[in-house]
């Protein structure tokens, strides 16, 4: 059946930006209502959704073409976005393409920064929640399991992560050009997540000494405090206190802005004298974007930092061709192995993930 079997559907930051992608980020709560609406849908035997600040990736089996419209009307309809506009930017593989887009995903070869790292966990986080949810089968586990074999294999068999700048590491060289020393630069660090600590760090490592958290969860906060010798502040307190840091580095969870421009304002105000750098890391954006056009404030966003990283990437794309020779010959290997489990799925089966959805709810 034309279209039937392994599919990929999405959208990524190659064709949209990062506006439309705060638009179909998916929070916790939202993958796990549509994960339940998914494991109800005709003709879908399996599936997995990938959701990151560069990414939003479903990976599925299906017994029909028209089972990826499904999962496409799904989503657009929990995420208010027009089908239409989506197809404008969607992204469209089957079979042997859409195992090498994983293999390079996972690789970090897709990634906005060749070669990050982040990427694997984040790839892995999706698939063993999918799995705990019942929502994979035969074919989708051998190929996220053997395409984090592959992902492994080109990681140490070429170059690939080698001189690889972070977003961390750009965010504190921008800091080190605005402000020259860091030692005596008071930084506040809003959401206590990994990639909030991983920035904090980077600071911490060159040289700067004045590190304020805060939460939403005051114990989180304090708890990472306490790791990073840092002070906590009540997640209340930052609009009004902004103007007593030098560098802002906005990394929550929140569904919507943090840090409005009204709060700038008020907060530059009070130095009129020394700029004010908000690092915002966050999906969707913790900061107002019209505060980018107040004086003596610097505004960067994670497509900024990530242009700027790429600037850098000379040494990595010269292993480009050695890495896509090796994920050609493992995808193709692995298409094979699972090209007569996915042809079976031409025999439909009856409504839903086989078996699964049962599972995903006990």
């Amino acid at each position: 059946m034309s279209g039937a079997g392994l599919f990929l559907i999405g959208a990524t930051h190659h064709t949209a930006s990062l506006a439309v992608r705060e638009k179909l980020a998916l929070d916790a709560a939202g993958t796990a209502a549509l994960h339940a609406e998914l494991t109800g849908l005709a003709g879908l035997r399996e599936f997995a959704v990938l959701s990151t600040c560069n990414r939003i990736e479903f990976y599925g089996v299906a017994e029909a073409a028209e089972t990826t419209a499904r999962v496409t009307a799904a989503f657009c309809a929990r995420q208010k976005f027009d089908v239409i506009e989506f197809e404008k930017i969607r992204l469209s593989l089957r079979g042997p393409d859409a195992v090498r887009h994983l293999l390079e995903v996972a690789a970090g070869l897709d990634s906005q920064m060749l070669g990050e790292t982040e990427i694997f966990g984040q790839v892995k986080e999706a698939y063993a929640l999918a799995q705990a949810r019942g929502s994979t089968g035969p074919v989708l586990n051998r190929v996220f399991q053997k395409g984090f074999q592959a992902a492994k294999h080109v990681r140490t068999q070429t170059a690939i992560t080698e001189g690889q700048v972070s977003i961390a590491s750009v965010a504190v060289d921008l800091a080190l050009n605005i402000f020259g020393d860091l030692a005596g630069t008071r930084i506040l660090l809003l959401g206590a997540g990994d990639i909030g600590e991983k920035t904090a760090r980077a600071f911490q490592s060159r040289g700067a000494a004045a590190l304020t958290v805060a939460s939403r969860r005051f114990e989180r906060a304090m708890e990472l405090a306490g790791a990073l010798g840092a002070s906590a502040m009540p997640f209340e307190q930052h609009a009004a206190r902004l103007g007593e840091f030098d560098v802002v580095v906005c990394a929550t969870s929140a569904p919507g802005t943090v840090v409005p421009l009204a709060a700038a304002e008020a907060a530059i105000g009070r130095r009129p004298a020394r700029p004010l750098f908000f690092i915002d890391l966050a999906l969707p954006r913790d900061v107002e974007a019209a505060v980018a056009e107040l004086p003596n404030v610097f505004l960067y966003n994670l497509d900024d930092l990530a242009k700027i990283a790429e600037e850098n990437r000379a040494a990595r794309t010269a292993e480009l061709a050695k890495c896509h020779a090796i994920i050609a010959a493992k995808a193709d290997a692995l298409w094979r192995q699972v090209e007569a489990q996915v042809a079976a799925i031409s025999q439909p089966a009856a409504p839903g993930i086989g078996g699964a959805g049962e599972q995903a709810r006990t």
